[in-house]
């Protein structure tokens, strides 16, 4: 999207599954209580996945994404946001590891040429707890209850979506598209 129009992205982290402990819970913990088929449900989401060109694997578990939100605030202070969102959902969707724990989260971004020690520093310091808080603060405010949502001028779309899609509500709101150059 951002290649071909003239748009900023801005990523705004929310409070997902909070109460999720370091070690993480099983999906069948997660949903426990609710009449929710797994198999089917995963499978609905690698189809989806698959239908957007996203790796995805046999995730089993659910982990606590606050420590990887709060060091994707780091990164994107660092001009690697994207890219460290894009490490984050292959290390979570993909690969399936703990993303609650910090030697993942250094691994991740250490992964995108961002220092490792200073991603340890800001673990271990909270440095971007505020700022998670303050997005946190935000989502609920825009009574965001679902990941992923696109906002847009009071627009939103929710949960993944094909590049039509999105295209399609930037063309709604006049988005100019970036010249190419040939």
């Amino acid at each position: 999207m951002q290649k071909e129009f003239e748009i900023d992205i801005r990523w705004t982290a929310f409070p997902l599954h909070t109460d999720t402990p370091e070690e993480g819970k099983t999906l069948e913990d997660l949903f426990e209580g609710r009449n929710i088929d797994i198999d089917q449900m995963m499978a609905h989401l690698k189809q989806v996945a698959s239908g957007l060109g996203l790796p995805f694997g046999d995730r089993k578990m659910t982990y606590n994404s606050r420590l990887a939100q709060e060091l994707s605030k780091w990164a994107e202070s660092r001009d690697k946001g994207h890219e460290f969102h894009n490490a984050m959902f292959r290390a979570y969707f993909v690969d399936g590891q703990n993303i609650g724990k910090g030697d993942v989260l250094i691994e991740v971004a250490e992964s995108i040429n961002l220092n490792g020690k200073d991603a340890q520093k800001i673990i271990q310091e909270r440095t971007y707890k505020q700022a998670v808080d303050s997005d946190w603060k935000r989502s609920s405010e825009l009574r965001v209850n679902a990941v992923p949502t696109f906002l847009f001028d009071r627009q939103v779309l929710v949960g993944a979506q094909k590049y039509e899609s999105l295209e399609k509500l930037m063309i709604s709101n006049n988005v100019k598209r970036r010249t190419l150059n040939s």
